[in-house]
């Protein structure tokens, strides 16, 4: 029955640990949502031009 005992106590401390955080608001929620949203496109934009450009070069010196 001890293990029981651990987990409620886990519980209970992880309980006690989420009050003291300092949760976003939903203005800079969706501020960090679009900045990650902007910063993945941009590197989706940056890679497939860095592929495109690599493919293109390895196509001229192969073939």
């Amino acid at each position: 029955m001890r293990i029981f005992s651990g987990i409620s106590n886990y519980f209970k401390e992880v309980k006690s640990e989420l009050k003291k955080v300092t949760w976003p608001n939903t203005k800079t929620t969706v501020n960090y949502t679009i900045a990650v949203i902007l910063f993945s496109l941009a590197m989706m934009i940056f890679l497939g031009g860095l592929d495109f450009v690599f493919s293109y070069l390895l196509s001229k010196f192969v073939l």
